[in-house]
């Protein structure tokens, strides 16, 4: 079994590319192998800032033999037609086949068989036809190159058993073409020029030595674990932050970490300003204390060994932290010099959507909103703090401090509303109503909060709907699938009986009569929708089925979520048990038998029984247990007991089965016929004044 090592040198990759690259790479490697007919056992690949390497093993010698067929016209086909199927597969009349297809015809096939080619041979093709495909989102040309990469690639190392590939990319200048080879380089500074390596083991070995770790997860780790012992010795310990790890993890080849110290004249900015100044700044971890709070120490990762132990490495960093907090610290007197509100006047300068308004208008918006919220949802919110809150939360995107930290509105506005004096629930409102901003992302449940949240959320989700600037497929340019998720989140964490269309018929009040007018039912309903297909997403952890969400919400178009999920829980859990199975193969049934006679009859067969026209025993029962489940199921829905309702259903197990088992329905007389399909409906109407039973799959 042969294995293949492939390797393409290159500048710097950024490192927001190099994990997608990696993969995309062994995709479109191993598909081609499984088109040339090569399997494998299996296939890895790695990233550096400098290099995409593959390992692919367990290669046969040669490729299998493969047998192409292609269907061609019909026998009795015009001529040309038959001639240019010929051509196209350079065949000749009598080396075609001729097959019976039925309906079809007789048709013509072409079948032509491939011989297995040697791996060598495969793979060249493979690979090339790789590299030129691999997807980046920008590349460039240099040297007068047709070729296009992510940055000047400087060679590419191929190997099959040790054997050089015969690929060829036109590297050089003016786009000469250039040879794959058998040798690549170690780090940047550290490495000792050139290195031969005969397979992945040995490259990889090779590669340790001139000071390159290949597998970015072992760069990780080894970050965090020395980095961890260094931060240790200072009584201190790494804040984590994934995010930044993989992306450290990018920059370097040989990890160095170093600890570095922040000047005590900065620390007593805001820690969210020196932690987001050190991480998109500089790319340093912040450290701290056993207690939580921030050290005035900052963890840096160099990509070298120095001389003189990183010192001088550490007084750079230093120098050019010094600098951007000095810029944070100014910005930080500055804004605090103005209140807060002052700012709100020039809210009108910034535009939030061309046909939605400025940004003066959106907090207008929101401010009438959210208090109209806080009542919808039933929030134990005081009011004026609510509509305070909302007035001021995008206030501090007019600072300073926010203009050069874009990451940090609404944090900065919850410090500079409390320096102003303004109450500890407004100022946290001010900082929470992005939130939550992802899955991972904490949710607010303060009622201040949740209210202000709630009202952003849903005035951009409204006022987009109603411009009809709606995501489609992957794109979603205005994050609304993130704040429909984020409404979603707020009212499930939050337990809220907020009725969504009203809220999104509040919103809609806000807005100028331009866009208000576009505002309709079948708009409202659209929404919902959506907000069904977000939910489905976000219940998918914890293991809800989408399709019983679909079924409560096309039954009943709910738009109280928790009123949803507590009835989607509770058919869930029916569902599972013998009864619960066992009705929805009898609802299947029923609707089936219904539907079929329905078409044949081209008639209803919905109503209710005539009580007098049955006959048999099986009949008066059903008859008499869907009353009663009817009965029960109304009030224990009305109730929102959905537990009781399942077992109002759940008790009409034993009478379907036995109708099924000793009635006819198709009876010879009519109108008994015709009584018992109503009974049949009447079985499907019942199950239905809890969900959509069709729309349950299994």
């Amino acid at each position: 079994m042969a294995e293949l090592l492939l390797e393409l040198l290159s500048e710097e990759i950024p490192a927001r590319m190099q994990a997608r690259a990696a993969a995309d790479l062994r995709a479109l490697v191993t598909k081609g192998l499984g088109e040339a007919g090569l399997t494998y056992k299996s296939a890895d690949a790695f990233a550096t800032p400098r290099r995409l390497a593959l390992v692919v093993r367990g290669l046969p010698e040669r490729s299998s033999d493969q047998t192409i067929e292609k269907k061609g016209p019909r026998v009795d086909a015009p001529p040309a037609a038959i001639d240019g199927f010929l051509r196209s597969t350079g065949l000749k009349r009598d080396q075609l086949e001729e097959r019976d297809l039925g309906n079809a015809g007789r048709v013509l096939f072409a079948v032509q068989k491939s011989p297995g080619r040697a791996a060598a041979d495969v793979l060249t093709g493979v690979v090339l036809a790789a590299i030129q495909a691999l997807p980046w989102p920008k590349s460039m040309r240099w040297a007068a190159n047709p070729f296009r990469w992510v940055r000047p690639l400087h060679g590419v190392l191929a190997l099959v058993d040790g054997k050089v590939l015969q690929v060829r990319l036109p590297l050089g200048e003016g786009g000469a073409a250039i040879p794959a080879g058998h040798t690549t380089v170690g780090h940047r500074v550290l490495g000792n020029g050139a290195v031969a390596v005969t397979g992945f083991d040995d490259y990889v070995a090779k590669l340790r030595k001139a000071y390159v770790i290949l597998d970015p997860a072992e760069r990780k780790r080894a970050i965090q674990s020395e980095g961890s012992v260094l931060a240790a010795r200072e009584g201190l310990r790494v804040r984590k932050d994934d995010g930044l790890l993989d992306e450290v993890a990018g920059l370097v080849e040989w990890p160095v970490p170093l600890i570095g110290a922040i000047d005590p004249a900065f620390m007593d900015l805001p820690p969210e300003v020196l932690t987001t100044s050190m991480r998109t700044h500089q790319r340093y971890f912040a450290l701290e204390a056993k207690d939580g709070t921030l050290a005035p120490r900052f963890l840096v990762i160099a990509n070298t060994v120095a001389k003189d132990g990183g010192a001088a490495i550490i007084k750079g960093n230093e120098r050019v932290l010094r600098a951007r907090l000095s810029d944070a610290k100014f910005f930080w007197d500055h804004d605090r010099k103005v209140r807060l509100d002052s700012r709100l006047p020039a809210l009108k300068e910034i535009v939030f959507q061309a046909k939605l308004g400025t940004l003066e208008q959106r907090v207008s918006r929101i401010e009438a909103l959210a208090a109209a919220l806080a009542d919808l949802a039933r929030l134990k919110a005081d009011k004026e703090h609510v509509r305070l809150a909302a007035r001021l939360a995008k206030a501090d995107l007019k600072s300073g401090m926010v203009g050069e930290f874009p990451e940090l509105q609404g944090i900065m506005g919850r410090y500079y509303a409390l320096h102003d004096g303004h109450p500890q629930p407004v100022a946290d409102a001010i900082a929470e109503h992005y939130a939550p901003k992802g899955p991972d992302d904490r949710c607010p449940s303060a009622p201040v909060s949740v209210a202000v949240a709630l009202a952003e959320k849903i005035d951009t989700l409204a006022g987009f709907w109603a411009i009809d600037e709606k995501p489609t497929g992957s794109k979603d340019p205005f994050a609304l699938r993130r704040a429909a998720l984020g409404v979603i989140r707020l009212v499930v964490e939050n337990k809220l009986r907020l009725p969504l269309a009203k809220a999104f018929d509040a919103a809609m009040r806000g807005y100028a009569p331009d866009v208000r007018g576009k505002w309709s039912d079948a708009l409202r309903g659209d929404l919902l929708t959506f907000f069904a297909d977000r939910l489905k997403v976000h219940l998918k952890e914890r293991g809800v089925r989408h399709d019983l969400i679909s079924a409560v919400f096309a039954l009943t178009a709910e738009d109280d979520l928790v009123r949803l999920l507590a009835r989607v829980e509770a058919l869930q859990q029916f569902l599972a048990s013998e009864d619960g199975a066992d009705l929805l193969v009898a609802y299947r049934r029923a609707a089936n038998i219904v539907r079929i006679e329905e078409k044949k009859d081209s008639a209803s067969h919905r109503g209710e029984v005539d009580a007098a026209a049955l006959q048999q025993g099986e009949e008066r029962t059903l008859t008499q247990a869907l009353g009663e489940a009817r009965k029960g199921v109304a009030g224990d829905l009305a109730k929102e007991d959905f537990a009781d309702a399942m077992r109002a259903l759940a008790r009409l197990r034993g009478p379907v089965d036995a109708f099924f088992d000793n009635v006819t329905v198709n009876a010879d007389d009519a109108k008994l016929r015709a009584n018992r399909l109503r009974l049949l409906g009447q079985i499907t109407a019942v199950l239905e004044q809890v969900a959509d039973f069709a729309k349950i799959e299994g």
